[in-house]
């Protein structure tokens, strides 16, 4: 049963992260910025080289962002940290953050429900329907938040996009397209014995192009259907390294998305058109960093500040981060509700595992799945 969540204030929110590997460096420098209302107590990682290069890490954004080093403690065990977490004389844990291989979130959220701990994961929320119904599941009734890291919606540019979608300045929506043109040499898989995995990773569309699958429905809409292919082409891995989808929304849209990670010889392009009856807009660059096209048949004040949208990145995951973290802290001292929760989870999930239930058995999978 849903049970009444008591807000956290009066203290800082004392965060675990568990799984030390380059995507939990975007959730220590959040934490670091959020210094004020957010302390990092604990990470966890089997390998005590992940730490160590965690440590370090640490050292250099939290000097850098609140004048002190910061030394959390340190865990090999997930379920050492869990049980810690309670134990007298010990730091208390109020929310645990996933950041470890996509096939363990499942396991991995329950067992910090049943402790009592709020919990985050990192996209996507699990490989299974099933699991990720699961873990909405046993947060209710252990009456603690789940969260899914859901960052790109916190970009400057689709935040700019989302506004111009609710106030209407593109009429109808016709045509809707995703591209996802990325590069992932063998190497990158070969690094771990999980990623390219069935079991704990999922492919191009379910790792890599996760946010962008987020993206259909949060500007969009709900989907009516989904038709994919998908295939391995050049990578020795389990999963697809390129798919290709086509889309029908519930409002009537129709849409793509290709996916590859064999582009040459690096990424070129993680973009999004959306195309109206009185607005056309693209966001491009290589992770829709970027406005590219930007035309409306009304004005808008908005129009001036495509430019100032638009940002330099290095990195695919862009600067979502601290600004999704804002969001969190705020719905875990009761300030407003979470924009990404366990639910808004689950509606990417359920696309994923439509698209690869259509390319296993060649057919057209309506929305939405049954519970």
């Amino acid at each position: 049963m849903l049970h009444s969540i008591t807000p956290i204030n009066g203290r800082r929110i004392r965060i675990a992260i568990v799984g030390c590997g380059r995507i939990s460096r975007n959730h220590i420098k959040a934490i670091a910025i959020h210094h004020d209302r957010a302390e990092l107590v604990a990470i966890c990682d089997t390998q005590q080289e992940s730490l160590s290069h965690a440590q370090q890490y640490i050292d250099e954004v939290f000097e850098e962002n609140s004048g002190a080093r910061l030394y959390p403690i340190q865990f090999t065990s997930y379920s050492d940290l869990l049980s810690a977490s309670g134990a007298a004389g010990t730091t208390p844990v109020d929310l645990v953050l996933l950041a470890t291989p996509s096939g363990l979130h499942s396991e991995q959220v329950i067992a910090a429900a049943k402790a009592g701990l709020h919990v985050c994961t990192e996209k996507p929320m699990a490989t299974r329907w099933a699991d990720g119904i699961a873990m909405v599941k046993a947060c209710d009734e252990a009456g603690v938040r789940l969260f899914v890291v859901k960052q790109n919606r916190f970009n400057s540019t689709l935040q700019l996009v989302k506004r111009q979608i609710q106030a209407g300045r593109f009429g109808k929506i016709v045509m809707v397209a995703v591209n996802v043109f990325w590069q992932r040499p063998q190497s990158y898989y070969d690094q771990a014995h999980w990623r390219g995995t069935w079991e704990f990773d999922g492919g191009a569309l379910m790792n890599q192009a996760s946010h962008y699958v987020d993206l259909l429905d949060w500007l969009v809409g709900p989907l009516e259907s989904v038709s994919a292919s998908m295939a391995t082409l050049s990578r020795n891995i389990e999963v697809e390294d390129t798919a290709a989808l086509q889309l029908r929304w519930r409002n009537g849209a129709l849409g793509t998305m290709a996916v590859t990670m064999l582009t040459y010889p690096k990424n070129l392009e993680g973009s999004i058109t959306l195309l109206g009856e009185k607005g056309t807009v693209k966001i491009g660059g290589k992770a829709v960093n970027q406005i590219e096209h930007w035309d409306f048949a009304d004005e808008s004040p908005d129009d001036s500040l495509v430019e100032k949208a638009s940002y330099e990145t290095t990195s695919v995951y862009g600067f979502g981060h601290p600004v999704y973290y804002a969001n969190l802290l705020d719905a875990l001292q009761g300030k407003q509700a979470a924009q990404c929760d366990g639910r808004e989870g689950l509606r990417s999930l359920e696309l994923l595992i439509a698209a690869y239930r259509s390319a296993r058995d060649g057919s057209t999978v309506h929305l939405p799945l049954e519970y």
